[in-house]
């Protein structure tokens, strides 16, 4: 990839960044990685408007890492309800417990497995937490590659991305570059530029009405209310039981007397 092209590239995503730039975002004015850590977990396949408004409540109830950990999973998921997809609220709840027991957030973020929290999460928090020149690959990065480099490219692979994004990122603040590189992503997807499905790693989301993740957020909702046999429901017995393994199964719940209940 010629020195030129990466230079214009460059130039493109801070000239977006310097007139547009999402500042405003709530986990972009901390550097706590205890926030940083539960902005990440919620964006992951939910949009940022939906998300702000959560962190913010989220946060609130829950305003420090050890306060997370000492929370019932019965607390965490009630709050996390309406982001869908409930087991990052326990992988969060498990990995809060977690890092209290390491002590050194920034060395467990680097060395240590939590559940739930994969490659790309820990890069970002050690991105946006501490400035670390890790590389950071997702949605926006991938269409703002292959818009400039691989356009007429199909199948590509993360790693042909990742080397470009590197040679973009080398010498540049790592917080601020990846925040510029998330905004002009997120510009030209807005744009109507639609360049994901040529990513080897693309995958159509589901439809979420009459989908099994439907069936869960209803169950975990009924359950908030108070433990219930579940006799009643507008969904089909398959369904209901489908759903109910797989949410036992994740650990967010169990049934005791004859009535299901938060784990």
């Amino acid at each position: 990839m010629s020195s030129s092209r990466i230079l214009k590239f460059r130039r493109t995503v801070w000239g977006y960044y310097k007139k547009h730039g999402r500042n405003e975002l709530p986990w972009r004015k901390t550097r706590d990685p205890y926030r940083i850590l539960v902005s990440e977990m919620m964006l992951q396949q939910t949009q940022v408007s939906r998300v702000i408004e959560k962190y913010q409540e989220f946060l609130k109830k829950f305003p420090t890492l050890r306060a997370l950990a000492k929370a019932s999973l019965a607390d965490v998921l009630k709050v996390w309800s309406g982001l869908g997809y409930n087991r990052r609220g326990k992988y969060l709840h498990d990995t809060a417990k977690l890092l209290v027991s390491a002590g050194n957030f920034k060395y467990a973020v680097a060395h240590l497995k939590f559940p739930g929290v994969g490659k790309y999460t820990k890069a970002a928090v050690q991105v946006f937490a501490f400035n670390e020149p890790e590389v950071l690959i997702e949605t926006n990065v991938r269409t703002a590659v292959i818009h400039h480099f691989l356009s007429k490219r199909r199948n590509v692979e993360d790693s042909e991305i990742e080397k470009i994004a590197a040679a973009a990122a080398e010498g540049q603040d790592p917080r601020m570059w990846h925040s510029a590189l998330f905004d002009y992503g997120t510009y030209l997807k807005q744009s109507g530029v639609r360049l994901n499905s040529q990513s080897a790693r693309y995958t159509k989301q589901s439809k979420f009405e009459g989908s099994l993740r439907q069936v869960r957020g209803a169950i975990l909702r009924e359950l908030h209310k108070a433990p219930s046999a579940l006799k009643t429901s507008p969904f089909e017995r398959k369904r209901i039981v489908d759903a109910l393994t797989a949410l036992v199964r994740d650990g967010l719940i169990v049934k005791i007397k004859g009535k299901w209940r938060i784990a």
